[in-house]
């Protein structure tokens, strides 16, 4: 399964004073990314959610910074699928200075599907071959 690349332009928000992006905005863009990942799989959140009640519950996340990414940059995440099985699935991202190059940081997310009562539960069997299963 290819990676999915989506774009995004720093806002000033999401900068500290130095105009150096806040640590915490890199796992919100991930999120961003997971997103569109699963988007481009022809899988959207929301009707999991609401049409089979499973939840993609975050059970470990994990970021590796290299570069700061600054107010106005645009940057590109790069989000692939790094394992999934009934239980869980785990994305992997890189996210890039789209004008330099620069590898900005890189991480991963582990999240487990749950139903609705928070408990864990089997992803339904029609979603699998968008997780690779």
């Amino acid at each position: 399964m290819d990676p999915v690349d989506t774009r995004l332009r720093v806002r000033y928000a999401e900068t500290d004073q130095m105009s150096v992006v806040y640590y915490a905005n890199y796992l919100i863009w991930m999120e961003v990314g997971r997103v569109e990942f699963c988007r481009a799989q022809g899988i959207r959140y929301r009707d999991m959610e609401v049409d089979d009640g499973i939840l993609l519950v975050v059970a470990e996340a994990n970021c590796r910074y290299h570069a700061p990414a600054r107010y106005d940059d645009e940057v590109r995440i790069s989000t692939a699928l790094g394992a999934a099985t009934p239980r869980m699935v785990r994305f992997d991202y890189e996210l890039y200075d789209q004008t330099s190059g620069a590898r900005l940081a890189h991480g991963f997310t582990k999240h487990i599907f749950c139903g609705r009562n928070f408990r864990p539960a089997k992803l339904p069997q029609k979603y699998w071959p968008q997780f690779g299963m």
